[in-house]
């Protein structure tokens, strides 16, 4: 008996509709392996007519008091933690996770993240007016930039959503999304749930519109005349190939790329919340996050002890289907990924020694063993590059001197963490460290209220805060005479 997939479709001008030409893509659960859905695989005519739709409804949204603005997003947000169940369900489905920390840890943060913009709305200002040459005042207006488009990742496909469509609706922008070709459901839901907010309240049906696509799609959207700017989440391949379409135009960009996070532990560290923590913020969602705790470097004094007991949190660290509430994590997103992360594995040099792990985890599924790697020089393949898996590295470093060069001598800077009880200590390496966030003596909180978005290869922008919300805004001179 063959069971019928379910149609996603895209979501233009408040109706959902199949790609023009009728092309579609499978989509997997990656806790099964097996398709469960088909997308559609949108072409030039499906930007077009979504671009087209979001350039009609921008001046009526871009006109809107912030006010009114606002209220459209509180409501979004109401209708979010209203059908949240129906959200962590399509988004367990799409990424195979853990369905209890997807509703703990995945709801709440969005919800108030879009309170969180819904509130900025209101703070589309500039500076006061002043007369900075006789007989002349200045004002400044903060005004939204257009039509963005908007390209979202596979690791957190809600999440994500809500960090691009939140700030730009805020600001008065109007938005084409795309999410990953591996997990549009989530956000095809998303678009039921803001359609039906804009249109119960009176606005034009194209201030959001969905689309779902591959990489050609994405290129598409970034390449169309309409949009304004661009902005992706992704890996550096796909932020350079945005920078350089883009460019074609000038159009402004948005990028929050890969990362490499360093975590910096002391010999005076507390060893036993070190080693809880990290192994928590290193395998969290299989390690597929930017910002994951996957890169530890630890005093030589300490060395021995912290890897003994990271390889016992790691065997002890259980991965498995959405439904176990005893699972940290799930599956890897794809058999790409899953391919990338044993490859890592499988081409270590002999002086790397795998601690424990280091294996698929069952034949159903793209399921990865919680590994933990030591032994490792600075110019070692897994160290330099991105493993986005439930890998942890470990290096052993002498000084302050050493482990600031460690740490820097990669080409990421999103996110990074010192572990140490010595505040002079951790304020130094706050300002050596060349990262768009360091923690201490934790990793990977956020909050809404403050930036995230690294350095370097890492792209630039930032999302969350009010200077994610800038970012979606662009800055006018308005002189007059006082004559």
């Amino acid at each position: 008996m063959t069971t019928e997939l379910r149609r996603l479709r895209n979501y233009i001008d408040g109706e959902f509709r199949d790609a023009a030409d009728g092309r579609t893509t499978e989509v997997v659960n990656p806790a099964t392996g097996e398709a469960y859905a088909t997308a559609a695989l949108s072409g030039s005519a499906d930007v077009d007519a979504a671009m087209a739709a979001a350039e009609a409804a921008f001046p009526a949204w871009r006109d809107l008091v912030p006010g009114e603005r606002q209220k459209v997003l509180l409501k979004i947000a109401d209708a979010f933690e209203a059908r949240a169940e129906e959200l962590i369900a399509a988004e367990s489905e799409n990424t195979g996770k853990p369905l209890g920390l997807t509703r703990s840890e995945e709801i709440p943060p969005m919800v108030d993240q879009i309170r969180f913009f819904a509130g900025a709305a209101r703070l589309l200002e500039g500076r006061s007016a002043g007369e900075y040459m006789e007989g002349m005042t200045s004002i400044v207006r903060r005004e939204p930039v257009g039509v963005c488009a908007q390209v979202a990742p596979w690791n957190y496909p809600m999440m994500m959503a809500v960090w691009k469509f939140a700030p730009a609706l805020a600001a008065g922008n109007t938005v084409v999304l795309k999410p990953s070709d591996t997990t549009p459901a989530s956000t095809v839901l998303m678009a039921e749930i803001i359609g039906g907010v804009l249109e119960e309240l009176g606005h034009p049906k194209g201030v959001f519109n969905v689309l779902c696509g591959d990489r050609e799609t994405g290129r598409l959207m970034v390449e169309h005349r309409v949009p304004a700017m661009a902005s992706i989440t992704g890996s550096v391949r796909a932020g350079m190939q945005v920078a350089e379409s883009a460019a074609k135009d000038v159009k402004r960009v948005h990028l929050e790329l890969g990362g490499k996070a360093p975590v910096v532990v002391f010999e005076d560290a507390d060893i036993a919340k070190a080693v809880e923590d990290i192994s928590v913020a290193g395998y969290f969602n299989a390690g597929q996050d930017c910002t994951a705790a996957t890169r530890v470097l630890v005093h030589e004094s300490i060395h021995d002890e912290f890897v003994t007991q990271l390889a016992k949190a790691a065997a002890g660290t259980k991965t498995g289907q959405p439904d176990d509430e005893d699972v940290l994590y799930g599956p890897l997103n794809n058999a790409n990924q899953l391919r990338q992360v044993a490859g890592f594995i499988e081409r270590l040099p002999a002086h790397a020694k795998v601690e424990t792990g280091g294996h698929q985890v069952g034949e159903k599924g793209y399921f990865y063993a919680p590994t933990v790697v030591s032994g490792l020089k600075q110019d070692d393949e897994i160290v330099q590059h991105e493993v986005f898996g439930p890998v942890i590295t470990i290096q052993s470093f002498t000084d302050e001197e050493q482990a600031v060069g460690y740490a820097n001598g990669v080409e990421y800077a999103l996110a990074s963490s010192v572990w140490t009880k010595d505040h002079g200590r951790a304020m130094r390496m706050s300002k050596k460290l060349d990262f768009g966030c360091v923690w201490i003596n934790t990793h990977i909180p956020l909050v809404a209220e403050m930036p995230h978005g690294g350095f370097k290869k890492s792209g630039y922008g930032k999302d969350l805060s009010a200077y994610g919300f800038e970012d979606y805004t662009r800055v006018k001179h308005v002189m007059t005479s006082l004559d």
